[in-house]
């Protein structure tokens, strides 16, 4: 995924009612969206410096979108509407080696009246459900982990996929790590011990787990390796 435009570089001052972010530019302040509801652990430390893109829509408010952040030395992408983009990237393009050369790719897809995954795929048949999680909490040096809340949203996504799998289909839930330089994945159990336990319910039942890290620059983010994950 190419950004449409250049980044602006600049520091971060605070992030406030979940959607706003001050940043200091070169020479202004500017208030930008902040496309990410999570809590951003670790990532919201005055002076960490950021990649802001302009919008020049004469009907936003707010004339730049918080992209990227830079915490320690990682580049870290925090826009979580970019994460199914990239996973569709990295779909047509066979970059995910497990769900290589799929013959239909769909988006959004309901399953039920209650819920849709993200991606629906069909291989000599076989239909799968992909949901993808946006990965941003790095407490370790090269371990990436997921939540960083507590997500009751989360968990009845884990316990769909087991009724997914009851009805015939295969099901992927694929953790996109938006953080340069991870090797490992893991569930965060101590920050969602409800999350974990459906995790195990749903790894036990069947559910193919994925986690992916991508190659993140000012330019462009895309999937670039596959990472292990430690909980097992």
């Amino acid at each position: 995924m190419e950004f449409t435009k250049s980044l602006i570089k600049g520091k971060l001052i605070k992030r406030y009612k979940r959607f706003f972010t001050d940043i200091k530019l070169s020479k202004e302040i500017v208030t930008a969206h902040c496309p990410n509801t999570g809590s951003m652990k670790g990532l919201l430390d005055e002076g960490n410096e950021v990649y802001l893109l302009k919008n020049n829509d004469p009907k936003r408010k707010l004339k730049y979108g918080l992209e990227i952040i830079k915490a320690g030395k990682n580049l870290i992408g925090v826009n979580t509407h970019m994460a199914n983009k990239i996973v569709f990237h990295g779909l047509k393009n066979n970059l995910i080696n497990e769900l290589k050369d799929s013959d239909f790719i769909k988006s959004e897809v309901f399953f039920n009246k209650e819920t849709r995954f993200d991606f629906l795929l069909e291989k000599k048949k076989q239909k799968s459900f992909i949901e993808v999680k946006n990965v941003t909490l790095c407490r370790n040096k090269d371990i990436a982990e997921f939540p960083d809340a507590v997500t009751s949203r989360g968990s009845k996504h884990l316990l769909t996929l087991i009724d997914a799998i009851n009805k015939g289909y295969k099901a992927y839930l694929l953790f996109l790590v938006q953080i340069q330089n991870m090797r490992y994945f893991k569930i965060a159990k101590d920050i969602d011990e409800e999350y974990y336990k459906n995790y195990l319910l749903a790894k036990n039942a069947g559910v193919n787990f994925l986690a992916y890290r991508c190659d993140i620059s000012s330019r462009r983010i895309f999937i670039d390796k596959k990472l292990k994950i430690i909980n097992e």
